[in-house]
């Protein structure tokens, strides 16, 4: 396994709320809601690849939209589309979810309305997105770049980003932080589970969860 494929996989060991902790215990911005799974309960982790798209004004729109980013895209990565949070039409659809599961990647997450989510459920491929709207992109967005920085809710993504999503929500973690991240995050989940273990066995809640404790300030 290489280096990024393990860090990937300690990553999904974990959950979007203790990454969340975890980045806010490092100065960074936690987590965020409102990009649910649009089928099952699916896990992802992997590195960023970034397209951001923009309303279609009359000019024409150019080559389709995502597919080239699909293309280059392979199994660590995440699709991340930037489309300003609008539910109003698609920004990613059945027939790119079949592009980017026959290149193993690992899922999406739109900022924006999706389609043919049962298409991605039969495909497995995990798709995070603001709603789901049957009104296709076609005639009404163009692509305006792919690997430049986007922005996803309130949060920054830069590609090669740790992008993590779940049934909870989604973290970001700068790709040059994302061994710290990982490392306070476990931390956080051992002193989680020592908590939990201790008030299943009857110790009152006020005891076991001290604030000092909680942030590990406290020693053990």
């Amino acid at each position: 396994m290489t280096p990024d494929a393990d860090l990937l996989e300690q990553y999904l060991a974990l959950d979007t709320a203790t990454v969340s902790d975890a980045l806010d215990n490092c100065g960074l911005p936690p987590g965020q809601g409102g990009l649910p799974p649009m089928w099952g309960r699916p896990k992802i982790a992997g590195f960023a690849v970034t397209v951001e798209l923009e309303l279609l004004t009359g000019e024409h729109a150019g080559a389709h939209i995502l597919t080239e980013a699909i293309a280059a895209a392979g199994a660590e990565d995440v699709m991340v589309v930037a489309n300003g949070g609008r539910t109003d039409v698609s920004c990613w659809g059945g027939i790119v979810s079949v592009g980017a599961a026959m290149r193993s990647v690992r899922g999406v997450v739109a900022d924006g309305g999706c389609r043919d989510a049962g298409q991605a459920r039969d495909l497995g491929f995990p798709v995070f997105a603001r709603a789901q709207v049957p009104v296709t992109a076609r005639g009404r967005l163009r692509q305006k770049s792919a690997g430049t920085p986007v922005r996803l809710g309130q949060v920054m993504v830069r590609p090669g980003d740790v992008v993590m999503a779940d049934e909870g929500g989604v973290v970001v973690i700068p790709r040059g932080r994302a061994a710290e991240v990982l490392a306070a995050a476990r931390g956080i989940r051992a002193r989680e589970e020592q908590i939990e273990a201790e008030v299943r066995a009857g110790v009152p809640l006020p005891q076991a969860m001290r604030d000092a404790r909680l942030a590990g300030t406290e020693a053990q």
